[in-house]
């Protein structure tokens, strides 16, 4: 009996770590930092905390297992409130928000000087950075897990930098053969 007990608690326990494998999220200055001892490429969801397809992003492809291999494999991930309070520094420079009213934070609220820098428009937006903290590229929109990978990937990869024209990208895009599960 106790032979049983125990290998259900295991079963239980192996079950319930496997549901709840997230992506390893970390600030951006704790990514920039964690570069400098082990290089990756940085890959950041921003987000607010009023947007439907934020939300959605963060539930059904952020909670996708092979999502969260991927990126906990390959990436240092960020999760940034574009109208949050939190200040980052980047590239010397220290961005807040000067604007922000605590009364608004799960309302629309001032955008933060970071996401101004970044250019970031429309949310979600998942920004990438080079190993060296550099601004690749922001990709916007809901993406489900097959459509993110190919971003993914193509950033992982290095391929982008070869990419000179929408042509090259689109040739890219229809070439590629998706491996992660919806």
């Amino acid at each position: 009996m106790k032979k049983l007990t125990f290998g259900l608690i295991a079963v239980f326990a192996f079950t319930l770590s496997a549901i709840a494998q997230e992506i390893n999220w970390v600030t951006m200055d704790e990514a920039l930092e964690l570069q400098k001892k082990e290089p990756k490429k940085i890959f950041m969801d921003v987000y607010t905390n009023w947007c439907g397809p934020c939300k959605m992003l963060d539930k059904n492809t952020f909670h996708n297992k092979d999502v969260v291999a991927y990126v906990n494999e390959h990436y240092y991930a960020v999760k940034f409130n574009a109208e949050g309070n939190d200040e980052v520094t980047y590239k010397d420079q220290t961005f807040g928000n000067p604007n922000y009213d605590a009364t608004k934070a799960n309302r629309r609220n001032s955008a933060h000087e970071f996401s101004r820098f970044l250019k970031v428009r429309a949310y979600p937006t998942m920004v990438f950075f080079d190993e060296e903290g550099e601004f690749i590229s922001p990709i916007q929109g809901y993406l489900k897990p097959q459509q993110l990978e190919l971003y993914l990937k193509l950033f992982k990869s290095d391929e982008h930098k070869e990419m000179t024209t929408q042509e090259q990208f689109n040739e890219y895009y229809k070439a590629f053969k998706p491996e992660f599960k919806e």
